[in-house]
């Protein structure tokens, strides 16, 4: 009886010992292969390529007109006639101001660059880019001729500047610094004059100090 208990009790002995054994290799063989694979993880992301986003530009709104040229005011602004009577700026472009009352004088070169534009868009129908509304509500465009536009014509002729406002604020298109350069170089237009005065700077002056 005596061996016989004492062969039960090895025998349950045994059975804890390989079960608590195996309990521990499965831990072991889990700790492992999670070991593994965060190696490899690690491994992997050291060799793949380094991806990076970049952020999209944001693309500027833009909108058409078509109507035919009804009006020319001066060498910026005209009225076109669609479904209604649109006034349109010339985007990018400042030129010589026309005299506008007893106290605002005109510019040199205020009628020439009128009778420029003209002669490029008058009684034509025409699909005008534009860009927003300015304060005066009136439309902010680019006017297409042939394979270029009028803004950058009148300033390659020299009766227009780049508009540089506000430190180019409202210059839109950069090219134009390059063609007034050439057009000052060439002293095409208002450019033959030894100090022209840029519209902004005549409207302050001028206009609102008198000190034409």
């Amino acid at each position: 009886m005596l061996s016989s208990a004492l062969l039960a009790i090895k025998a349950i002995r045994a059975f804890f010992t390989f079960l608590i054994r195996y309990i521990l290799g499965i831990r072991f063989a889990l700790n492992w292969v999670r070991a593994v694979s965060i190696c490899i993880i690690t491994l992997g992301l050291s060799l793949s390529p380094t991806i990076t986003v970049l952020a999209q530009p944001k693309t500027q709104s833009t909108y058409t007109l078509t109507g035919k040229v009804i009006q020319v005011s001066d060498g910026d602004t005209l009225t076109i006639r669609g479904v209604e009577n649109q006034k349109i700026r010339l985007a990018s472009i400042d030129a010589p101001e026309k005299k506008s009352g007893s106290n605002r004088p005109a510019q040199p070169y205020s009628e020439p660059s009128r009778e420029y534009l003209a002669k490029l868009v008058a009684g034509q129908t025409i699909t005008v880019l534009c860009f927003e509304k300015d304060r005066y509500d009136r439309h902010i465009c680019d006017i297409p001729v042939n394979q270029t536009t009028a803004n950058r014509l009148l300033v390659e002729a020299g009766l227009a500047w780049a508009n540089q406002q506000a430190g180019g604020k409202y210059l839109r298109d950069n090219d134009l610094l390059s063609l007034e350069r050439q057009a000052r170089a060439a002293k095409r237009g208002l450019w033959v004059e030894p100090n022209p005065v840029a519209p902004w700077v005549w409207r302050y002056r001028c206009w609102q100090q008198g000190q034409c």
